[in-house]
């Protein structure tokens, strides 16, 4: 059976929260995807903001992260998010497709778009995210799937 790096990556947690699922991955390329629920939504009834910019941030990120080796995983830190909303969501399920615009030795770039229930672009950015220490090198460093705040 082959490697799955999708089923070995385990939650990130406040995507988690939202209910963000990771569905497609490879080299200089994710899909998040997010079923919209009420708690989603802002005082006018369409999908936060911030909850796209998470979807954002998260395909972006994961679109210069891909680690096809077992055991093993590369992370990241965010330096810089733009996004421009060119739509609006009620219902239904969110799509944000990353794509790696380029990388270098500490740090890359990636595009996002996220489409909507009827595949409408409904939000568009650019992130910056700084690889962590040994996660430059495509193999990645030992993973540590130890929960967030847990003691070594």
């Amino acid at each position: 059976m082959a490697y799955d790096p999708i089923a070995a990556e385990p939650p990130s947690p406040f995507p988690d929260l939202l209910g963000a699922r990771l569905v497609a991955w490879r080299d200089g390329a994710a899909t998040v995807e997010l079923a919209i629920r009420a708690e989603h939504l802002n005082r006018s009834g369409i999908v936060h903001g911030g909850v796209l910019l998470t979807l954002m941030d998260q395909a972006g990120a994961y679109a210069g992260l891909y680690c096809d080796v077992p055991g093993r995983v590369r992370k990241a830190v965010t330096v810089d998010l733009d996004c421009r909303f060119t739509g609006q969501a009620r219902e239904g399920k969110l799509r944000a497709e990353g794509r790696l615009v380029t990388r270098g030795g500490s740090i890359f770039f990636a595009r996002t778009e996220i489409f909507g229930p009827d595949g409408a672009l409904i939000a568009f950015g650019a992130s910056t995210h700084r690889y962590r220490s040994g996660s430059e090198a495509p193999e990645g460093v030992p993973r540590d799937d130890r929960p967030a705040g847990t003691p070594a």
